[in-house]
């Protein structure tokens, strides 16, 4: 097992069992099993995480060449615009309140459409690639919430959509903590 002195031990043996998931299979088929038995019963996710009153936040909390687990907080009336995941597979594990996803479809010229709505719990997890939908997330409208996602592969950028026009514009991805430390960056 790796130490890196940092993590308490929940945390670092999921990323340990997701290391060993995706060296066993790269499309990882136990990922979502993985998050949400992490998800239910742990919360040494918050020493590596805080809110900010004028955006969502995103923690790394591992980055590899296979994956990428984020830590991401949601205020209040907070969401991420409507995005792709640039053709990689995406979980999400809520770890505190509830998380609503909205999938949307776009063909090109066209404003995208909304289609499947969910909300979900702690411990519920949910999964998206491109060709599937697209997505935004946020919390419950009125509350805050976190949410545990992971990216595989990794990915610094991503396309966004403007709901009104369809208009795609290219958008690079930061972070507001690496590891439990504050980098000094902010999301636009």
């Amino acid at each position: 097992m790796r130490y890196h002195g940092w993590m308490p031990a929940p945390i670092e043996r999921l990323v340990e069992d997701l290391c060993r998931e995706f060296r066993r299979d790269a499309r990882a088929p136990a990922a979502a099993e993985l998050l949400a038995r992490y998800a239910l019963g742990n919360e040494d996710w918050r020493p590596y995480s805080f809110f900010d009153p004028q955006h969502y936040t995103r923690h790394q909390i591992e980055r590899n060449a296979e994956f990428e687990l984020l830590v991401l907080c949601w205020g209040v009336g907070q969401a991420s615009p409507i995005h792709n995941h640039e053709g990689q597979n995406c979980w999400m594990a809520v770890v505190e309140g509830e998380i609503d996803e909205l999938q949307y479809h776009h063909a090109a010229g066209s404003p995208p459409v909304l289609g499947r709505q969910a909300r979900l719990g702690r411990g519920e997890v949910a999964f998206i690639r491109d060709e599937i939908a697209l997505h935004v997330v946020r919390s419950k409208p009125g509350t805050s919430g976190v949410s545990l996602h992971l990216y595989s592969k990794p990915y610094d950028a991503c396309n966004v959509y403007c709901e009104r026009t369809g208009v795609i514009a290219r958008k690079s991805l930061s972070y507001d903590s690496i590891r439990g430390r504050r980098v000094e960056t902010s999301q636009v």
